[in-house]
């Protein structure tokens, strides 16, 4: 359907023609196993390191820091699970408004396994009130692990990492932070960045889907959370995903070569769409820091709750506009978004989370204006 608008990049990208083409060769004539030892299995060895350098490359890390998943959840799943496991941390300290792989994963640690778990306050703009976390790494007796995502997959607010790394290191804190939404949207720089775990997703960033990466800072052993062979340096048995991981990183060159460019053109879709909709809907407002510490890509809109509003979501899927509520993750259950809820919890409104990619244009931008217009 051609005539689809596409605002939930926040939610998966489509795959770049280019990544695609990088990935049809290992889909095809190169299918060796990359652990076999014969030529057909060198090639494929050759081609997950050859990805794995240039992902380390871009990322200021070292090629042995970096390691491939089937996504961001895994990713989160491995390093905040041997934090407590291998690290010796004993309490966790998160916020209530982290995607749902981080909080569950949490929660199960702190049911099952009894570790303390903490919630940093968040602040009415959305942002983490650095000094309670403070607070809570100087009055702990155990050792913590600290988890915070980098930028909000929902309302976009960015954390300062450098800041929150540095407050870890005084209290000798493990960080792991949550950069799904930041790798390919924004420059890293791993070597000069206090953070001991980072992940990334290449469905984020017009990459394929089922393959993301999980950065483990070289002073830091942990055991592997998949038991089996020895792939991934011994830290992630089963054979690896070839053609996903080649498909990352192209996907994270593509980003990276065209940052400035693409950054630039999403950033004034999200500007331009926040003023057409303060022009034409009355009692529009926006949940987070939209104009200040942010993601580009991200606007998080509340519209005031009429008889007509409550059904918007489905209005705009029936008008060929696919935008969401929430996460991707919980559209299904309806429950409403948990990130909304901690920080705006207005029963009287509708959240719409709108997600824009280098693909969106100004003119998708007034057709959804136009729609919307009819639709409240």
């Amino acid at each position: 359907m051609s005539n689809r608008i596409y605002f939930d990049n926040a939610a998966t990208t489509p795959l770049d023609k280019d990544v695609l083409d990088a990935m049809m060769p290992y889909l095809t004539n190169h299918f060796g196993n990359p652990s076999s030892i014969y030529s057909y299995g060198r090639e494929s060895r050759l081609a997950i390191e050859n990805a794995r350098k240039k992902v380390a490359k871009i990322l200021n890390a070292h090629p042995a820091e970096v390691f491939f998943t089937s996504g961001g959840t895994e990713s989160s799943n491995t390093a905040i699970t041997a934090a407590i496991r291998d690290l010796g941390c004993k309490h966790i300290i998160t916020s209530s408004i982290e995607h749902h792989a981080t909080l569950h994963t949490v929660e199960y640690l702190h049911h099952h396994n009894h570790i303390k778990l903490s919630y940093v306050k968040i602040l009415p703009n959305g942002h983490i009130d650095l000094e309670d976390l403070e607070n809570i790494l100087s009055v702990s007796k155990e050792k913590c692990l600290v988890t915070l995502m980098h930028a909000n997959n929902e309302i976009g607010n960015i954390i300062d990492i450098h800041a929150i790394g540095n407050i870890c290191k005084k209290y000798n804190a493990i960080f792991h932070s949550d950069t799904v939404q930041t790798v390919g949207h924004f420059p890293f720089d791993l070597r000069n960045t206090p953070v001991h775990f980072i992940t990334g997703a290449a469905h984020k960033f017009h990459g394929p889907k089922g393959v993301g990466m999980l950065y483990i800072n070289e002073n830091v052993k942990i055991k592997p959370f998949i038991n089996g062979g020895s792939q991934e340096r011994n830290m992630r048995a089963g054979t690896e995903n070839l053609y996903g991981i080649v498909g990352f990183a192209k996907a994270l060159e593509m980003a990276t070569e065209n940052h400035e460019k693409e950054s630039t053109h999403i950033k004034d879709i999200k500007l331009y769409m926040k003023q057409a909709l303060e022009k034409n809907i009355p009692n529009v407002s926006f949940n987070g820091d939209v104009l200040g510490n942010s993601l580009y890509t991200i606007l998080n809109v509340s519209f005031p709750k009429t008889e007509k509003s409550e059904m918007l979501l489905f209005n705009l899927d029936i008008n060929n506009i696919c935008a969401s509520g929430g996460s991707a993750c919980t559209s299904g259950a309806d429950a409403g978004s948990h990130v909304i809820r901690t920080i705006n919890h207005h029963p009287n409104q509708v959240a719409v989370r709108f997600s824009f990619s280098k693909n969106n244009t100004k003119q998708e931008v007034d057709i959804v204006i136009e729609k919307l217009k009819e639709l409240i």
